[in-house]
């Protein structure tokens, strides 16, 4: 097997990483296929997909994530959500992970993060496993042939899943370790398999690097009018809000759908891929990612197959629910050439309600917007036991707390200061409940949910007629085409109207109680819209 192409004074020597077996250098797909199964890390699938199992973890460990204590991040970093970890103790653990590595072939991907050449992160991913390389190809941005001649590596990312760390040497919580070392421009990555580490680095790094440039970081998903990139939206949202879902609008442009940018220049997406949940996936619901499954490459994560046949099993959940596909955007037709948006038209931030209070869309002012922004609300529904009939709140500040090392006004300042000098409209969509809480009520109306979000898109909403909610204070609508008028008023669709109260005033506490820990860094605007 032969090396692609790389800057010949970029090799991995160059940076101090010797003693290795093989270097395999920027692989295309077919090679990168070939030697995973030569490697027997995983299962040649229909179509040529690549069936792996991750093992042990089939998620990502977030607990196992620490950031390196240096001066130049002490003061920005959001140490409250980032767990530290001492110089010296990665310096050991660079030093045992680059001991353990002697001998070992490995494979390098010279990637982009970012559509925008202007501000675009060049990731070097170095793997031990070849079918991460194939991933990581996907996910991030592949550089032309002739690119990948000149090359240089702002950030290296090695990820050794054979290595375990040592909690005792290395500062860490377990033998699983993402650290992120800010000064010396290094993550290193051991002891898990899952693919995901990779991706959500990236996204870690740019969610730090872009809002000192004065760049937006943001987790969601974006599309555009077709013909019109300066018609955008960004969809904000938690897992099960429907953010894929509602941004894949055959109607409109898919920019991307997890990770974007907001510059003075527009939108742009952070990757060249997807990385979609498969578990109940249909060929009728979602018929373009569910193709992808049979595509050339795709890689199928943690999904149960037929031994012979290979025939996917979309229901069985044994090995994860969080069982998943990984293939580059163009496999998805409607998806933009470029992965480049203007700046957002309208914002829309999802929220799955299970409590039944909030309604179906409303209209934010620029304070509002930041409130639920930095509140990243939404809801999991009551588990089986017998007893548990309550749903679960969930708070995830910026919509993805798990990988913003700066604290979270610094985002929602950057967004409302945006928001405010481009005149993008926010509205807050509502996906969840209504007719009563979770167990009572039933799950908002798709078609419904899709006659508003079109309402919005299309500006015809912003004529409508709009009541003031009581209990948040934000703005919404009296009556839409297409929609019942009842769906748009939460109270009006409970039986026990009293009984919404209750629930309203639960919920608007719960919010209250979260939001404190924001009220000393945030304006007097913001803290009256967190009282409505």
């Amino acid at each position: 097997m032969t090396t692609g192409r790389v800057n010949p004074s970029q090799r991995l020597e160059d940076q101090g990483i010797a003693g290795l077996g093989q270097v395999y250098y920027n692989l295309m797909e077919p090679a990168l296929v070939e030697a995973a199964l030569k490697r027997e890390e995983g299962t040649l699938g229909q179509g040529g997909t690549f069936l792996v199992s991750t093992g042990e973890h089939t998620g990502r460990s977030p607990k196992d994530k620490f950031v390196v204590r240096t001066p130049s991040v002490e003061d920005s970093i959001w140490w409250e959500n980032n767990k530290p970890m001492e110089p010296a103790a990665f310096d050991q653990l660079y030093d045992d992970m680059l001991e353990h590595m002697k001998g070992r072939d490995y494979f390098v991907q010279d990637l982009f993060g970012g559509a925008d050449p202007e501000h675009r992160l060049d990731v070097r991913m170095v793997t031990e496993l070849a079918w991460h390389g194939l991933f990581i190809r996907h996910l991030l941005r592949r550089p032309s042939r002739e690119e990948l001649d000149t090359f240089t590596p702002e950030f290296t990312i090695i990820n050794c899943p054979s290595f375990k760390a040592d909690p005792e040497k290395h500062g860490c919580r377990s033998g699983t370790v993402i650290a992120l070392n800010f000064d010396k421009k290094v993550i290193l990555i051991g002891g898990t398999e899952y693919a995901g580490e990779n991706k959500k680095s990236v996204f870690t790094l740019l969610n730090y690097i872009l809002p000192g440039k004065g760049v937006m970081a943001m987790h969601c998903s974006a599309n555009h009018a077709i013909g019109n990139p300066v018609d955008t939206a960004v969809f904000f949202g938690l897992s099960g809000t429907g953010k894929t879902t509602l941004s894949a609008d055959p109607e409109r442009v898919l920019i991307g759908d997890d990770e974007h940018g907001w510059s003075d220049r527009g939108t742009f997406n952070f990757e060249g891929g997807c990385y979609a949940k498969t578990i109940n996936l249909s060929a009728e619901a979602e018929p373009e990612i569910y193709a992808t499954t049979q595509k050339f490459g795709t890689v199928i994560e943690n999904m149960v197959f037929d031994p012979e046949t290979k025939e996917l099993d979309f229901e069985d959940d044994s090995l994860t629910a969080n069982m998943r596909c990984a293939y580059p955007l163009d496999y998805i037709s409607n998806a933009s050439e470029t992965s480049l948006g203007g700046h957002p038209k309208n914002i829309i931030m999802l929220t799955c309600d299970a409590f039944g209070v909030l309604p179906p869309i409303a209209r934010l002012t620029p304070a509002q917007a930041m409130y639920h922004f930095l509140s990243g609300f939404t809801s999991k529904v009551a588990g089986t036991e017998k007893g548990v009939t309550e749903p679960e709140p969930t708070f995830s500040t910026c919509f993805g707390a798990p990988f913003m090392p700066r604290r979270p006004e610094a985002y929602g300042n950057l967004l409302r200061e945006k928001i405010a000098k481009h005149g993008a409209t926010c509205w807050l969509v509502n996906t969840g409940w209504t007719g009563g809480a979770y167990g009572t009520g039933s799950r908002m109306p798709i078609k419904a949910t899709r006659a508003l979000l079109h309402a919005a898109l299309d500006g015809s909403l912003n004529s409508a007629t709009f009541r003031k909610d009581p209990n948040f204070g934000f703005d919404v609508p009296v009556q839409v085409a297409g929609v019942a008028e009842v769906l748009l008023d939460p109270r009006r669709t409970w039986d026990d109207q009293a009984a919404y109260d209750v629930q309203a005033k639960k919920l608007v506490e719960m919010f209250a109680d979260n939001f404190a820990q924001y009220v000393p860094f945030i304006d007097e605007d913001v803290k009256a819209a967190a009282i409505g």
